[in-house]
């Protein structure tokens, strides 16, 4: 919402409906998406695969996704930008600390996940390499970094979600690295900055408030659109070519089964980039596309693994 006036009883979310956009349940498929491409990207290429790794490493995933939603809450409420945002977690329950305590919990519960995937395999890199994503997670809205502020949010994003969470994921079925993951991890790193990218367009208003350069506040929505569009096209590009060079089996040219969400996505932000209320939705259309083109891309890999 970027209007100052209260919503009247009949238009008002309800309370339920406020609480589940403050938990943002698809929201969590950032967390999904690296771990089973990385997985099946193992499978694919070594034959590898150990289950119970898999679960331990998604459920840790997950834990530390929701420190990063409860704590971004906290510090943007510290500055100030949340202060109309009906659904903040901090607004919604009215207690900052509790909030904060609750995230630490879940950033806590990830960790010894991680630690003991680390004992049980007696190899420290996967925790090192999420040690790294954690880091550059606090950095984007946390003191006194808060990068996110400068625009730097998606560029953590591509980095965070892409090399460092399919690697992870990689090395934790196979102890062991490959080249062979450059299409996946810049692919899925990608896919997630562009969710982040595209929750800018409905709040510009707010982020030049509070002095945050978002990449739309610097582009503004019209150049910001276009921007979209390629980065969207880019996926596909980026797939094809891993195919030519053999850096990809042929197999994952089936993300191009995702196309008719890229069109909706790209479509929906050209024709209501400056349009707030309109636009909003546009990061749950993204949330789709990210989510089915990258289990699309796990199945390729899994697929070209069986043959």
């Amino acid at each position: 919402m970027t209007e100052s006036s209260p919503l009247v009883p009949s238009t008002a979310p309800s309370t339920r409906k406020l609480w589940l956009a403050a938990i943002k349940p698809p929201m969590y498929t950032v967390a999904v998406v690296p771990i089973t491409v990385g997985s099946a990207v193992a499978y694919g290429l070594t034959g590898q695969w150990q289950g119970d790794v898999f679960t331990i490493f998604l459920l840790s995933a997950i834990a530390i996704i929701a420190w990063i939603n409860l704590s971004n809450d906290v510090f943007d409420s510290d500055t100030g930008i949340d202060v109309r945002k009906a659904h903040s977690v901090v607004n919604l329950t009215g207690n900052r600390n509790l909030v904060f305590l609750i995230s630490n919990f879940f950033l806590l519960a990830g960790v010894l996940g991680l630690m003991s995937m680390g004992w049980l395999a007696q190899d420290w890199t996967v925790l090192e390499l999420i040690g790294v994503a954690i880091f550059l997670g606090y950095t984007y809205q946390g003191p006194p970094f808060r990068l996110g502020y400068l625009g730097l949010g998606e560029l953590i994003c591509l980095i965070t979600f892409g090399p460092l969470a399919i690697v992870a994921a990689y090395y934790s079925q196979t102890q062991s690295f490959s080249w062979d993951l450059l299409t996946p991890s810049i692919f899925v790193g990608l896919s997630t900055a562009i969710i982040l990218f595209c929750s800018h367009f409905h709040q510009v208003e707010d982020d030049l408030a509070a002095g945050k350069k978002s990449p739309i506040v610097r582009l503004g929505t019209k150049l910001g659109s276009q921007v979209l569009t390629v980065s969207v096209i880019s996926l596909y590009l980026i797939t094809a070519i891993g195919v030519l060079l053999n850096l990809a089996p042929w197999q994952t040219l089936l993300v191009m089964a995702s196309l008719p969400w890229a069109v909706q996505l790209t479509r929906h932000v050209g024709q209501y980039h400056d349009q707030p209320e309109k636009v909003s939705n546009c990061k749950f259309i993204a949330v789709n596309l990210h989510f089915i083109s990258g289990i699309l891309l796990a199945m390729g890999y899994i697929l070209a693994g069986k043959n």
